[in-house]
């Protein structure tokens, strides 16, 4: 009995000693790029542990939209109700088909609904946003897309080659935010990768005094980073009483691997 016990001590240990895996709402368009062959492209919005491919599931979010950059000017248009439901990881999870109608830069955001996550007694919500360019028009890339929290790019967030570095600034309400962590990880699509522990599912640096962080992501693919801090407002849990909200700003860009000659 003794020996069960101690057994048992030890697993629970082991257990709660081990890393959380990270959480990160998702946009994922089909191409990263929209060109004259391709106009349009696939939209998939998903909330999932990235690198470990496990799901979770998605309620329809509260807002989403796409906000089309050209210069200074920016204009944002609604699609929560082109949403339809799909499964991504076997979960429940949302998609929409998007036609670029002409040049700029295209920022897919999402503010999902609360999501109550019972081992870390907290609620979360991630303000998710994807940066597509259309027929060559860069300009406006790193433009806020006027999210409560969101990373701002420093480094030009498509484009990229894998092996690279990225840059960004973390915005609380319009201000840099200091001294937060941002978790980077893989989406691992095709389950092709293994860490080598699992403290490599998932990278974790701090932004800098001035909100900026930089990280190499050296694989090719989709790679994202969540700034995360709490809410100054809790809300009321399951069980009644009040709860904190982790609030993440999220971006995902997309590395690539050079093409060889054919």
């Amino acid at each position: 009995m003794q020996l069960r016990r101690l057994v048992g001590a030890l697993a629970l240990v082991l257990v709660t000693a081990a890393p959380a895996l990270a959480h990160f709402g998702m946009i994922i368009p089909d191409a990263p790029v929209a060109t004259a062959a391709k106009r349009a492209t696939s939209v998939t919005l998903s909330f999932s542990h990235p690198f470990e491919m496990k799901g979770m599931d998605l309620e329809r979010p509260q807002a989403f939209g796409v906000v089309r950059v050209d210069g200074d000017k920016a204009e944002r248009t609604d699609l929560l109700a082109a949403l339809k439901e799909t499964k991504v990881m076997g979960k429940a999870a949302w998609k929409t088909d998007f036609t670029f109608p002409r040049p700029g830069v295209y920022m897919f955001t999402m503010e999902p609904k609360l999501y109550w996550e019972p081992e870390e007694d907290c609620y979360i919500q991630h303000l998710t946003k994807v940066v597509v360019p259309a027929f060559g028009n860069e300009d406006g890339w790193d433009t806020p897309a006027g999210l409560k929290f969101e990373i701002i790019p420093l480094t030009r967030p498509f484009g990229n080659y894998a092996g690279g570095v990225f840059s960004g600034v973390a915005m609380l309400d319009g201000k840099p935010a200091p001294g937060v962590d941002v978790e980077v990880e893989y989406y691992n699509a095709q389950g092709k990768y293994a860490a080598p522990t699992e403290y490599h599912v998932t990278q974790v640096v701090k932004t800098d005094a001035n909100g900026v962080f930089t990280v190499a992501c050296p694989q090719a693919g989709w790679w994202g980073f969540a700034a995360l801090t709490t809410a100054s407002e809790q809300v009321k849990g399951p069980d009644g009483k009040m709860k904190d909200v982790e609030i993440g700003a999220v971006l995902w860009t997309r590395f690539d691997a050079f093409k060889p000659v054919k």
